[in-house]
């Protein structure tokens, strides 16, 4: 895994990568968040983190022809994050409302659930769908 370590032309630290736009690179990226959150010692967004790039990941598998993404995980300060997939797709992502048996259509309902907030910021070559996630203060 050939993870960026760098700060962001706004000064705070991020780490990123671009993968394949596959399902299989959910895998990768879970790891680059993993690896993020290690490192600032924010453990307890981990599981909902993994999740929510988990998530980010499979709507770009499943709805954008490009043959690759980029994920990103910035601290936005000293208790938040925000978890990126970026796509040079310019489609919106849409909330499903699937129905008690479909198995498929419930990731952003999932993520507005766990997130602080999330959006989506169009871009002039695409889009970036980020998720912002905040650990309690200590």
């Amino acid at each position: 895994m050939s993870v960026v370590t760098k700060t962001s032309a706004t000064g705070v630290p991020a780490y990123s990568e671009t993968l394949p736009n596959l399902p299989e690179s959910a895998g990768t990226a879970r790891r680059l968040v993993r690896v993020a959150l290690d490192v600032w010692h924010l453990g307890e967004l981990t599981d909902a983190a993994e999740l929510i790039v988990t998530e980010l990941v499979a709507n770009a598998a499943n709805h954008v022809t490009r043959s690759a993404i980029r994920v990103t995980i910035t601290r936005t300060g000293p208790q938040a994050v925000r978890v990126a997939v970026v796509d040079k797709s310019h489609e919106r992502p849409k909330r499903q409302q699937p129905g008690p048996t479909e198995m498929t259509g419930r990731g952003l309902a999932i993520v507005e659930a766990i997130s602080k907030r999330w959006g989506v910021d169009m871009r002039r070559w695409g889009k970036q769908v980020w998720v912002d996630l905040e650990a309690e203060a200590s």
